[in-house]
């Protein structure tokens, strides 16, 4: 569970002092992580060189996982000031950064995002549910009692009631915070409804549920979920998993899928109705403050009321903006450089 406490100010004096040597080394601001958070982080780059006249970070789409081994890979100019995340950092990833000396860090839960499946316009939209989503992506299945390999290629061989065309997928790879996401709110959930999932041990229902199938109806698409919905406009048969900001600013070209009966919106994202949402954050590395140019100016303009608040223009690409209490705690901890800890 990660709790925050208050940074103090000489460690961060401490820290800065340290940098400040090869502080020039590096003119713009570093950041990588998430393709699900990268629209949010491009929007807030832009705005923070319009408003300062300072270079626009260089912001790259590495995915989750990656970001959070590039941002823990150490202090200085060569290492991203930084990472963007569609998940909050594991234990793991926390413990790599304090062994590279990445021992001051803040958190910043920037809002919320619905996981998206979606279609072209002129696909078959689908009302699906997480049971019937996990049978047709898992690796194995249970069928007459038991465990087997995958069969099914066709949406009615799982139920009637889905068209009948082949189950194809594109969706994020392993290293992705969406799969991550997806795996713990739609495949495990879909496969603890099954009766046989029930006996699991711990370990084989790890194994079980969370494994997606490699056998072709689910296809790995990259990080770059661009990618996916140009496939999905290419091919109106396949349908596409990302987060709602792409299907949102490609409304005219695909159409959100139901998931038990409600589809992906801002309103059913913000209530809760729709079961697939997940938080966003991103990470800043405190060390780097005071050291690269623009770095504090850059955060303040990612978490200010014009980027995360209710109607700003990080909402209007498609995120779902925090209550106003919990968006003003969050504030404050990422201008004051509040340190993150994990136990």
């Amino acid at each position: 569970m990660i709790r925050k406490t208050l940074l103090i100010a000489a460690a961060t004096a401490i820290s800065a002092a340290t940098f400040a040597g090869v502080a020039q080394a590096r003119d713009r601001i570093s950041i990588v992580g998430s393709s699900t958070v990268f629209p949010y982080t491009q929007a807030a780059a832009e705005a923070f060189s319009t408003k300062t006249g300072q270079p626009a970070p260089v912001v790259e789409s590495t995915g989750t996982g990656g970001g959070m081994q590039i941002f823990c890979g150490g202090v200085g100019p060569d290492h991203p000031d930084l990472t963007g995340a569609s998940r909050a950092m594991k234990k793991s990833e926390y413990e790599l950064c304090q062994k590279n000396g990445v021992t001051s860090i803040t958190e910043v839960l920037l809002g919320y995002d619905g996981l998206s499946m979606a279609t072209s316009r002129q696909g078959t939209a689908i009302d699906v549910t997480k049971e019937q989503l996990f049978k047709a992506l898992a690796a194995q299945v249970p069928v007459d009692g038991k465990w087997v390999d995958n069969p099914y290629t066709k949406w009615n061989e799982i139920d009637p009631s889905l068209p009948a065309t082949e189950i194809r997928v594109f969706g994020p790879p392993p290293t992705s915070g969406t799969r991550d996401a997806w795996v713990e709110l739609v495949m495990e959930e879909g496969c603890k409804a099954l009766p046989e999932a029930k006996d699991l041990s711990k370990d084989d229902k790890k194994e079980k549920c969370d494994r997606m199938r490699t056998d072709g109806p689910f296809i790995e698409a990259g990080e770059n979920d661009n990618l996916i919905v140009q496939r999905l406009v290419s091919d109106p048969v396949s349908y596409g998993i990302f987060g709602y900001s792409f299907l949102y600013e490609n409304q005219d070209k695909l159409m959100g899928i139901k998931v038990e009966g409600v589809a992906p919106s801002e309103e059913t994202i913000a209530d809760g109705s729709y079961a697939v949402s997940r938080p966003l954050f991103f990470y800043i590395k405190n060390a780097h403050r005071g050291a690269i140019p623009g770095l504090e100016e850059f955060v303040a303009e990612y978490v200010s009321e014009e980027a995360m608040g209710n109607g700003g223009y990080l909402s209007e690409r498609g995120l779902i903006p925090l209550a106003d209490d919990k968006r003003k705690t969050v504030q404050d901890a990422a201008l004051n450089g509040e340190s993150m800890t994990m136990n």
